[in-house]
């Protein structure tokens, strides 16, 4: 039965902003649906809804009677799928809210159990080429990189109110560059900053010419934006909320695109696919952990070498998932 909250939200949003011309092109777009085993009449969440790529699959996949949740921390997202799902105003209930608040979003709006959730983190393209929200060194904009804007810290903050030590363990951390106590030397000698052109400049001076199609700025920009965002700190606490969501048989998805992400989705899902947990020393169980999910795929799924010729941002993609036993 479909929730007097899904139809009110419905009902509010179909006057909402128009959507933009042109969409964000989904990743593993076949592969996503068709490892969650989308059915008619199931209901869907997907907790990273975007331009709603993934959205309109899984509610075309899913017709008649299939429902979708989908939520997203950045309102232009909200937004933008308002246009793209229109012909599905009726099944289709988008919440401006971050993903770790996935089961309170559920509850709340009486959307439980589920069939299957998505998640398809990282950036969206959209995200990545506006010029106003610092994701980007390709344009010079304010160093923002908030996916809310009701979010308090910007990268600007961290990047003029840090140490130096602290920023080079940030980028180290997050950005996994062997090179982050030079960059975080050049970033305080040029502080404050205040740009991304500004910032990119600094990391470029820190560790000399670009060698390869890599910008040297890449690794620093994915840990600010991870740090500003709560990336590594949200993601577990969200995976385990999806597990407790999932109705029988109801599958998790997940597609991640470095391997800080896919490393805590790979050890949440071999943990919660695992009966016993205790150390491999114990002579006896005591953890008392009982196996949840089971893994539908024992390898991430890659994108195909058309896929990434069409869309280069794909190459670094991995699906991982799982179902509820």
């Amino acid at each position: 039965m479909r929730s007097p909250a899904l139809m009110d939200n419905l009902e509010s949003e179909a006057t909402g902003p128009r959507a933009l011309p042109h969409f964000h092109i989904p990743v593993l777009l076949h592969e996503a649906v068709e490892a969650l085993a989308v059915q008619s009449g199931g209901r869907y969440v997907d907790c990273t809804l975007g331009s709603g790529g993934h959205a309109l699959a899984i509610l075309e996949a899913s017709a008649p009677g299939g429902q979708l949740l989908g939520i997203d921390a950045d309102p232009r997202a909200i937004a933008e799928s308002r246009g793209r799902l229109s012909g599905y105003r009726k099944d289709a209930l988008l919440v401006n809210d971050n993903f770790v608040n996935v089961k309170d979003i559920c509850t709340r709006n009486n959307f439980v159990p589920v069939n299957g959730i998505l998640f398809d983190l990282g950036l969206s393209s959209r995200q990545l080429d506006a010029e106003d929200r610092g994701f980007s060194f390709q344009h010079d904009s304010p160093l923002d990189m908030r996916f809310g804007p009701d979010q308090e810290l910007t990268a600007a903050d961290i990047v003029n109110s840090y140490s130096e030590s602290e920023l080079a363990d940030l980028i180290y951390k997050f950005g996994e560059d062997p090179n982050s106590r030079r960059i975080a030397r050049e970033i305080a000698a040029g502080r404050p900053m205040k740009t991304t052109l500004e910032l990119a400049t600094a990391v470029l001076r820190a560790t000399g010419r670009r060698r390869d199609k890599t910008h040297p700025a890449t690794r620093t920009f994915q840990a600010l934006r991870i740090a500003v965002n709560q990336e590594l700190r949200n993601l577990p606490l969200a995976l385990q909320q999806a597990i407790d969501l999932l109705g029988f048989h109801g599958r998790l998805v997940v597609i991640s695109y470095h391997s800080l992400e896919d490393r805590i989705v790979k050890n949440i899902l071999k943990q919660e696919s695992a009966g016993c947990i205790c150390p491999p020393a114990a002579i006896t169980c005591v953890c008392g952990h009982a196996a949840r999910i089971r893994l539908v795929n024992r390898k991430a799924t890659k994108p195909s070498q058309e896929e990434v010729l069409a869309n280069p941002r794909s190459r670094s993609a991995r699906l991982r998932a799982a179902e509820r036993t």
